[in-house]
């Protein structure tokens, strides 16, 4: 017999509170279990989105790289010219081929453009130093051999001078004749460069006069803020052969500044280029990911260069503005008119102003301020610990006068004697053994003039081997001094200040004394004396 319920029975009214209070209990779990599944849906379809774009990118074998498990990093930017990595892109390779040349015409691939980008991503700053690609340099394993620094990447060379042209040689070669240890490597190409900006939609610049350049293929026709093209954007940051339109004389003036010029005018447009990013890109899906299908396809990048990397700067960085990211040119000496050879390669005879020089105080200032608190301690290392040999190849004396002055700031200095004779305008190569780089600087504190690092051999007679050139000098312990301790953040213009003047040349440490080696009108710069007048400038909209 079935037992009766003791339980009163619940009220209808009850009843249908409680049923009411379930079914919102119902669609509250199938809400919540609804938004978990479209989270994971979202996230899972982001993770494949980003790994199928990170898939696009290409690998380029890179030896040399400076390991890195946290910390600022060095990314070594390069604009490779190769002509002949264009011939898949027929009809873009067509149309350039008047201006840059063909793959028959210009073998090889140099670094058009050769920058390293410093990231910091603890406290979310980063800045942009250019090196020339003109800056003559000391080859890593090349015997004394000096190039240009664009010509170790050129593979075209291997043949003749049996090196490992290519991005490992660049790497090495910034590391080791310039100190700057590079974390990772990331390559462009020309299509890329005028794809990016055809997909933004073009870039807006003003033009305070009109310009032209016959060799990039720049033609400037009208004043104002007026859009370029990808086509045009490109004839823009190669112009190194520019004439600008003079309104009050009437004639066309050659600007005369060269690579240098073009990398002040590659600076402004990078400007440009990052506030249409962030107006266009940034805020629109579409744009965004046409954008991201324009530029990784044809991006090279080291193996090390991880999607987990590249996900924790994008990250870190992801509140920067990029056109206010502080950038600097490495500062140069633009050698006098005459002869210069290289010991090493005789036949390797360079014409005047074909070649810019480093200077050594100027540079060391520069690149110890680029990289701040990771710069090596220089006044940690006395001189009385730095053993220093001199060879003199100067055909003047300078090499006693460096043994001299160097006994004299304390370090152990013998003299080797004379050195090939490198030419009445050489530069001093400063050689340290492997692994003794910061004693390497800390003697190349001590110099001033016309001169540069290199990684010398494990057996040379002394921790640094000098071959002294033409303009080459101690430096007061003042300037010594100042050399070892500036290592305080950049400012937003991060240019460096000559303690010497240069016997030979002119120094270049600004965009101010980069403008005495134009031809005309030199001192009608802007105020802020960070452009030329003639030079383009960021509209209002993007300022």
């Amino acid at each position: 017999m079935t037992q009766p319920d003791p339980t009163p029975a619940m009220p209808r009214a009850q009843r249908r509170r409680v049923s009411k209070r379930l079914r919102r209990r119902r669609r509250l779990v199938i809400s919540l279990a609804t938004v978990l599944a479209l989270i994971v849906l979202i996230g899972a379809g982001s993770y494949l989105y980003i790994r199928y774009r990170f898939g696009q990118i290409g690998h380029v074998s890179v030896g040399g790289l400076t390991a890195q498990s946290s910390g600022p990093e060095n990314i070594l930017l390069v604009g490779n010219n190769s002509r002949c990595t264009l011939t898949k892109y027929s009809s873009f390779y067509s149309k350039g081929s008047q201006h840059f040349g063909t793959c028959s015409e210009v073998g090889g691939g140099r670094s058009d453009v050769t920058m390293v980008l410093h990231v910091d991503p603890a406290t979310h700053r980063a800045y942009l130093l250019s090196i020339p690609r003109d800056l003559w340099l000391p080859m890593p394993n090349g015997n004394g051999l000096e190039l240009r620094v664009d010509d170790a990447l050129n593979s075209a060379e291997r043949p003749y001078l049996h090196l490992p042209f290519g991005p490992t040689l660049l790497v090495k070669t910034i590391e080791q004749d310039l100190g700057i240890p590079i974390n990772h490597y990331v390559e462009l190409n020309f299509y890329t460069f005028e794809q990016v900006v055809n997909t933004l939609g073009g870039v807006t610049l003003d033009f305070p006069t009109k310009l032209v350049d016959h060799y990039s293929g720049l033609n400037i026709t009208t004043t104002g803020c007026q859009h370029l093209t990808g086509t045009q954007a490109l004839a823009l940051v190669r112009a190194r052969h520019l004439y600008y339109y003079n309104p009050s004389t009437g004639t066309w003036d050659y600007d005369g500044t060269g690579d240098l010029g073009r990398i002040v005018r590659t600076h402004i447009f990078l400007r440009a280029l990052a506030s249409q990013v962030k107006s266009s890109a940034l805020s629109n899906p579409i744009t965004a990911n046409a954008l991201l299908g324009s530029l990784l396809p044809a991006l090279k990048v080291d193996p090390s260069f991880s999607l987990s990397d590249m996900v924790s700067l994008a990250l870190a960085f992801r509140h920067v503005n990029p056109g206010s990211i502080p950038s600097a040119t490495l500062p140069v000496i633009i050698p006098s008119q005459s002869t210069f050879t290289d010991p090493a390669n005789p036949s390797n005879y360079q014409a005047p102003g074909s070649i810019v020089m480093p200077w050594a105080q100027s540079d060391l200032s520069v690149i110890r301020q680029f990289l701040g608190s990771e710069a090596p301690n220089l006044n940690a290392i006395r001189p009385a610990s730095v053993t220093v040999a001199v060879r003199d190849a100067s055909g003047v004396g300078n090499g006693s006068q460096l043994v001299a002055g160097l006994s004299q700031l304390g370090f152990p200095t013998t003299n080797l004697g004379t050195a090939t004779y490198a030419g009445t305008d050489s530069e001093t190569v400063v050689a340290y053994k492997p692994g003794m780089l910061a004693q390497g600087e800390r003697v190349l504190a001590s110099l001033s003039g016309q001169a540069v690092l290199a990684e010398g051999s494990a057996n040379q007679p002394a921790d640094v081997v000098i071959t002294a050139g033409s303009t080459i000098a101690t430096t007061a312990t003042s300037a010594q001094t100042a050399a070892l301790t500036t290592t305080s953040a950049p400012t937003a213009t991060l240019t460096a200040t000559s303690t010497t003047t240069p016997p030979v040349g002119t120094l270049v440490t600004s965009t101010q004394s980069l403008q005495q080696l134009a031809s005309s009108n030199l001192w009608q710069a802007n105020a802020s004396g960070s452009e030329f007048w003639w030079d383009p400038r960021l509209c209002p909209a993007h300022a």
